[in-house]
């Protein structure tokens, strides 16, 4: 599997002051660029408040279902994708049941992402239990049986450790099935979730080499459990792209982000840019999720759509 696309990872919440309004009509303008190159996807996180610290937490904050939802009826010759889930914050059998419904509404245009969750303080103000990780990943791993069952069977019972449904029907059904997404790194539980369970894994950030490394543990996931590894769509995502007609701008551009990691940030020249996403596809890299350092601008994924995507297409 061969599989070379570009989203944009979705801005949180704004930085620069912006009200929600304004803020919403910032990424209608961004949208309105995107879909006019060759990007096919767009994707949202699922944080109730900005999820780093450096960030005011009474910052307008946007949830991950209903601008799904929202967006992808205005916008809907893309794919769209949560990045991911926290499983711990809806009812994994409700969530399954919301997600079938826009699978229906859009066939074949929404990626089901998912994770185990991990911000505490999020979890403490919102009255979410906040077990171990190893308990969160479980949960991850039964709220994933359980969607799969409600999007194939009907009357469908699941007895897990943790959630539970009891001759359960979801219908409509999607048809096609959505791909499922695991984001988690950790390399004993989360990747062996995503050999049993994903159609897509995705790293956020990290650089080449670690990216090489994570593939390689996923392979021997994918042997322990019996699964093919190439039927996985390798997934990464840069909190910080910046394309402008100068080295030095996208320097500043990018180095002046508040996402900014020496790590995982991709900035130049378009020549240089599509260089360093060269990199990224011989180290494993099929699927990439970009957050452009420059938002509200449109310019980084102006350049980016016009003038890097061309040289990846087939």
């Amino acid at each position: 599997m061969n599989v070379i696309g570009f989203g944009w990872r979705f801005p949180d919440f704004p930085t620069d002051g912006s009200s929600f309004s304004d803020f919403t009509q910032q990424i209608r303008e961004n949208l309105d660029v995107l879909v006019s190159y060759n990007y096919d996807s767009a994707w949202v996180a699922d944080h109730f408040i900005p999820w780093p610290d450096w960030q005011e937490e009474d910052t307008p904050t946007i949830e991950c279902l209903t601008t799904i939802s929202y967006y992808s009826a205005l916008y809907p010759q893309i794919k769209w994708g949560s990045t991911v889930f926290c499983q711990s914050y809806r009812n994994p059998a409700a969530l399954a049941k919301a997600f079938a419904q826009l699978c229906a509404l859009n066939p074949g245009k929404y990626i089901f992402g998912i994770g185990a969750g991990w911000k505490e303080k999020e979890y403490i103000e919102y009255n979410f239990p906040f077990p171990k990780p190893s308990v969160r990943i479980t949960q991850m791993a039964e709220a994933i049986q359980i969607a799969k069952l409600l999007w194939t069977q009907s009357n469908a019972t699941f007895e897990g450790k943790h959630y539970r449904i009891h001759e359960a029907t979801v219908n409509p059904k999607p048809d096609p099935l959505p791909p499922i997404m695991v984001g988690g790194a950790g390399e004993k539980l989360s990747m062996r979730v995503a050999a049993q369970y994903a159609d897509w894994w995705n790293l956020s950030g990290g650089s080449i080499e670690t990216f090489r490394h994570k593939l390689e543990v996923l392979r021997r996931h994918c042997e322990d459990v019996g699964r093919s590894y190439d039927s996985i769509v390798k997934s990464w995502s840069s909190s910080c792209v910046a394309v402008a007609d100068s080295s030095s701008q996208a320097e500043r551009i990018a180095r002046s982000s508040p996402f900014y990691s020496e790590d995982s940030a991709i900035f130049g020249t378009p020549d240089e840019v599509a260089r360093q996403v060269e990199a990224r596809i011989s180290s494993g890299v099929q699927h990439f999720q970009l957050r452009f350092a420059d938002f509200p601008s449109t310019r980084s994924m102006e350049l980016f759509g016009r003038e890097v995507i061309p040289r990846f297409l087939p």
